[in-house]
């Protein structure tokens, strides 16, 4: 049996290749074949460390939701007034680059995929759950330090957390009237106007 830094090497590589192959090719279109090659593994290693399919798409979500938590600790860690923390936090999340891309890409398929798997519909609102406590944080934050006016702070975030999905989808979708620079300029604005 492999040491424990090994398997957690190993299934992370796998899970990392999942979550390639479903930025690339959807969850329909997900064969263990394609995760294996994409991983450099046999089909029979996947089944070792993931039950079923199943089991393997929920850890790759996991995996992709980890990896976003990492994004956004480097942000919180980085210092500053809430609102400058939360302004640059909504800016990390923006698909910028081939990694945000493919990041957004695999949220995708968890909402659609999500409607049809009650599983996925409880990941999902765990991590949601923990996102727009950390929205909610800031801009609790910010009012208590008198940088944004007064409202409930749980609507802001509400609206924070759907512009940013709606709008990256659009991004995501290569609309013309919705780039990625007019995207982080809509969520700025937006900040912004919470100043007071």
């Amino acid at each position: 049996m492999p040491r424990p830094s090994v398997e957690a090497e190993r299934r992370a590589q796998i899970l990392g290749a999942t979550c390639e192959v479903i930025a690339e090719s959807g969850i329909q279109e997900l064969r263990l074949t394609d995760v294996a090659t994409r991983a450099g593994v046999s089909s029979g290693t996947i089944h070792y460390y993931f039950d079923s399919k199943q089991a393997l798409l929920h850890a790759a979500f996991e995996h992709n939701y980890r990896h976003s938590l990492e994004r956004r600790a480097a942000v919180l860690a980085a210092g500053g007034d809430p609102l400058e923390l939360l302004t640059r936090l909504v800016e990390s999340y923006a698909p910028l680059d081939a990694e945000s891309v493919s990041a957004w890409r695999v949220w995708a398929e968890l909402w659609v995929h999500g409607l049809r798997a009650p599983e996925l519909q409880e990941l999902n609102e765990n991590i949601y759950g923990d996102w727009r406590r950390t929205v909610v944080g800031l801009l609790r934050d910010a009012q208590d330090q008198g940088l944004i006016g007064e409202g409930d702070p749980v609507l802001m975030a509400n609206t924070v957390v759907g512009m940013i999905d709606g709008l990256a989808i659009q991004v995501l979708l290569g609309s013309h009237n919705m780039t990625v620079d007019r995207m982080r300029a809509t969520c700025r604005a937006y900040l912004s106007g919470l100043a007071v």
